[in-house]
């Protein structure tokens, strides 16, 4: 009785949390679950002086982001830096060379023909802005150009530590429904095998999927965005649980880059400070704009 309690709790607070008009229900429904997973530990955690929690998440928790949990007065990620990992022996936990970051920048502002669900970005151009404005050596391929065969091209061709994506996409427990949209139409998950990887080696220590989406309704899906790194061998991922407005996306990737470039902090540290700028922002309170946003992998 208690289990299934649980579950309807995090069920509805994940229902209440993509809309931005419910941060009382979030809130009240957010605590209850705090006082469930870190309550009982609090104190500990206080004492220890950690800053940085990695949660290994199971059931309907895996799509539920830590950030959002509420003790009565804060937010998680108003007290720390959040990662997930299906596993903390999964990836070799290296830091990311702060000094030579080098991006591959892919985005499309219109979803192809076949795609009518998914919406356009229009605000792809001001989020790759923001990350040459942070100060990171990018190459982008936008619309036309974001195509399979030339994201494996310049990826042969050039040694990128970093490959972001601005393209809906949608990361489900099933490969076959796991994919990220291109020009041409979609590119399967099973693809990343060989797309980002340079003569069989890895090389992309970080990929971030500024428009995906976990699958509604699939309590596995976070393990396809997991599933979606080790396939691009890419040590971490940073991707959004629900799809988020591209304007405040584009202030996310911004203030990440720039979080990430300026100094010697970890991934995690950076998504921190990303999303408290977003909690900050008179527009962009509301849970359902800023913890989305999940790491998933190495948090160094």
């Amino acid at each position: 009785m208690y289990f299934i309690r649980l579950v309807n709790a995090i069920v509805e607070l994940r229902k209440n949390l993509v809309n931005p008009t419910a941060t009382k229900n979030v809130q009240k429904q957010s605590q209850e679950v705090y006082n469930w997973l870190l309550k009982p530990i609090e104190s500990e955690l206080q004492k220890s002086g950690v800053d940085t929690l990695v949660f290994v998440l199971d059931g309907p928790l895996r799509n539920l982001p830590m950030a959002a949990l509420y003790d009565g007065k804060q937010y998680l990620v108003e007290k720390y830096a959040i990662a997930l990992s299906v596993g903390l022996q999964l990836l070799d936990p290296k830091p990311l060379v702060q000094q030579q970051l080098r991006a591959l920048t892919a985005g499309l502002t219109q979803p192809p023909p076949g795609f009518p669900k998914f919406a356009p970005l229009l605000a792809i151009k001001s989020e790759f802005d923001g990350i040459t404005k942070a100060g990171v050596s990018t190459t982008s391929l936008v619309d036309g150009e974001f195509k399979k065969k030339n994201l494996e091209s310049e990826i042969s061709a050039t040694s990128f530590n970093i490959v972001h994506l601005a393209t809906h996409g949608q990361f489900s427990s099933r490969l076959e429904d796991t994919f990220i949209l291109d020009f041409d139409g979609q590119i399967n998950v099973k693809d990343f095998d060989t797309l980002f990887r340079s003569q069989g080696k890895s090389i992309v220590e970080l990929l971030v999927l500024s428009a995906c989406q976990t699958a509604s309704g699939d309590s596995r899906a976070a393990l396809g965005l997991a599933g979606a790194a080790v396939r691009a061998g890419a040590r971490s991922t940073i991707a959004s649980l629900w799809q988020i407005d591209d304007e405040s996306t584009a202030m996310f990737v911004s203030a990440f880059y720039r979080e990430l470039k300026s100094g010697k902090i970890t991934k995690a540290e950076a998504v921190h400070r990303a999303q408290l700028q977003l909690l900050k922002h008179p527009n962009y309170r509301a849970p359902s704009f800023w913890s989305a946003y999940v790491l998933i992998g190495n948090w160094l």
